[in-house]
């Protein structure tokens, strides 16, 4: 029994190393493209990823600073489109449009805006950036914490992808560590598998509008 036990126990230990093996490969693939919102490169898009709605419809707090500095980059002449990718999916959760409404309010013409409401996870937005709109060259706007991970999967799709963090200049939270760590797992998986978006054409849902 002991010995099961110590079987075990390597089993466990050699599976949680390999885990987090992965998760370091995921996190620094492409840490050198994360760079400072005033010197992010000129590209024609921006990808906003979606982060949920508040209460009364509106952007949540972590989905307002991704757009905000979205804005700032079409603003500061950055970017020339903001492709906003949000989930739909759900018709009394309408993110895609919450953030176009966001955007709008805050000077971006409707011209220089797309949205993709069926961005159902940040895979997703990713494939379907490059498949279905298009995308070859973007910079990717999500919280530090989450860039690397979105690097990784854009960049091993086929997009020449940049990051910028939303939160540039505020303390680093560890509050997400450990969801990322298995998110970045799975994010290796599917794109070695070359995994479709659970949409994959189209530019929006088929039961949308």
């Amino acid at each position: 029994m002991r010995r099961w036990i110590l079987r075990l126990l390597a089993l466990g230990l050699a599976a949680v190393l390999c885990l987090w093996v992965v998760s370091l490969y995921v996190e620094g693939r492409y840490v050198d493209r994360i760079i400072p919102r005033a010197e992010a490169p000129q590209k024609p898009v921006a990808l906003v990823y979606g982060a949920g709605l508040a209460p009364g419809g509106v952007p949540s707090a972590v989905l307002a600073q991704r757009l905000d500095a979205a804005i700032d980059l079409y603003h500061s002449g950055k970017v020339d489109t903001l492709l906003l990718s949000g989930d739909n999916s759900d018709r009394f959760h309408d993110e895609t449009r919450a953030m176009v409404r966001y955007v709008l309010d805050r000077g971006v013409p409707a011209s220089a805006v797309q949205e993709d409401d069926a961005g159902l996870s940040t895979y997703d937005s990713s494939v379907r950036a490059h498949t279905v709109f298009g995308v070859r060259e973007a910079v990717l706007v999500t919280q530090r914490f989450h860039l690397t991970r979105a690097l990784y999967i854009a960049n091993s799709v086929g997009i020449d992808a940049w990051g910028v963090a939303a939160d540039e200049g505020r303390p680093r939270t560890r509050r997400y560590a450990l969801r990322e760590t298995f998110s970045r797992v799975l994010a290796l998986g599917m794109v070695l598998a070359q995994a479709e978006p659970r949409y994959p054409s189209g530019r929006t849902l088929p039961s949308s509008r």
